[in-house]
């Protein structure tokens, strides 16, 4: 037994060792991962600034009663188009109708009244002449045939106001557009108080406004350019909709508001876009942008090469194959690629992060990646 026992001391201590020499070697085997990589680009990068505004027709008119009364019909569907002279509402018009008649009355009683003075003047005058009347008669009878006059003019004032009036209870289109969901319906008393009773809306919508508003800082940015020779007619203006597709026509800048608000320190700007399709509606939010400055030769990285912390921001640069981590400075965000100011050169090769194996100085095998810059600018 203790011969046997040496015997297998002696086989077991060679394997021992022969086995721990195999296991050093493979722990000093590297492993070299294959790392995407891009090449940082110098380009001309537009700059846009971005404002939300808020879409109004090229005319919003209100539709305000100018009579009181009940309305008796409505002559539209909600939401069409209605051309301009086109009959939307009747209101009761019976008490209107018989204002006029009254006032048709008045016209001819001062009529008469007026012919009355008349031949009255007729006989005092030439009784006058011969001194059959005195003068006092004559005057009179003059003062008489005038007052008539005026009666007769105020009368027929008071008939052409009636029929105005009466005109009103057919309320028309004022323009072509676009007519809301009206406030009102059959049946319902509408007054004139003006401002106060507006029971529908139509917009014109050919063109369309969008207004917004920029800071205070920015529009004295924009005086700076502007007196360098930049106008508002040269700004091309882009409408960015609310499921993030770009409107296809551009838009111009139309106005600024004469004054800052003091409330919020902006001024209130507005684009005109012209709606031929008649896609946008009154009321939309969108994002109005325009391109405010130019940087000439900026370094362009993809987002996913810069690896923040906080307000740390890092590349790792590809150095003889090597992963060298680099603290740089940013810039703009455009799309879905960054704007490197400060530590990384065009023409440098950066890793993309996010990669559990990409370490400091560690030794890989670098793959070239695809990148289309100018697509990933309007990502």
């Amino acid at each position: 037994m203790q011969k046997f026992f040496f015997t297998g001391i002696i086989y077991f201590v060679p394997a021992l060792l022969v086995l721990s020499s195999c296991n050093d070697k493979k722990a000093k085997v590297e492993i070299v991962p294959d790392v995407n990589v891009v090449t940082a680009v110098a380009r001309d990068v537009p700059v846009y600034s971005e404002y939300v505004g808020q879409t109004f027709g090229q005319s919003d008119i209100d539709i305000q009663p100018r009579v009181e009364g009940w309305i008796t019909s409505m002559n539209f569907r909600e939401g069409d188009k209605v051309t301009q002279g086109q009959l939307l509402y009747t209101i009761d018009e019976i008490q209107l109708k018989n204002r006029v008649a009254s006032s048709e009355a008045g016209v001819a009683e001062a009529q008469v009244l007026l012919e009355k003075a008349k031949a009255d003047l007729d006989r005092v005058e030439p009784l006058a002449k011969m001194h059959a009347l005195s003068e006092r008669d004559l005057d009179a009878a003059r003062a008489q045939y005038d007052a008539q006059a005026q009666s007769l003019e105020s009368a027929k004032a008071l008939l052409n106001n009636s029929r105005v009036e009466l005109g009103y209870t057919k309320i028309t289109a004022p323009i072509t557009g676009i007519i809301g969901v009206s406030k009102v319906l059959v049946g319902d008393y509408v007054s004139r108080s003006i401002g106060k009773n507006v029971i529908n809306t139509i917009s014109a919508v050919g063109a369309m406004r969008v207004r917004f508003s920029i800071p205070e800082n920015q529009y004295l940015d924009f005086r700076k350019k502007a007196e360098k020779g930049a106008t508002k007619e040269s700004i091309v203006v882009e409408m960015i909709l609310g499921d993030g597709t770009i409107y296809p026509e551009k838009g111009k800048i139309d106005f600024a508001d004469r004054s800052i608000d003091p409330m919020t320190g902006s001024l209130l700007v507005q684009a005109i876009f012209q709606n031929a399709n008649g896609m946008l509606k009154p009321g939309q939010y969108a994002k109005i942008r325009f391109i405010t400055d130019n940087l000439k030769d900026a370094v362009i990285v993809p987002q996913q090469a810069i690896n923040q912390l906080q307000n740390i921001y890092q590349v790792f640069v590809l150095d003889n194959n090597k992963i060298v981590p680099r603290p740089v400075e940013v810039g703009i965000r455009m799309g879905s690629n960054w704007v490197i100011t400060k530590g990384l050169k065009a023409g440098e090769k950066v890793a993309m992060v996010g990669n559990a194996i990409v370490k400091p100085d560690m030794q890989v095998k670098p793959v070239e990646m695809e990148w289309d810059y100018d697509k990933s600018m309007s990502n």
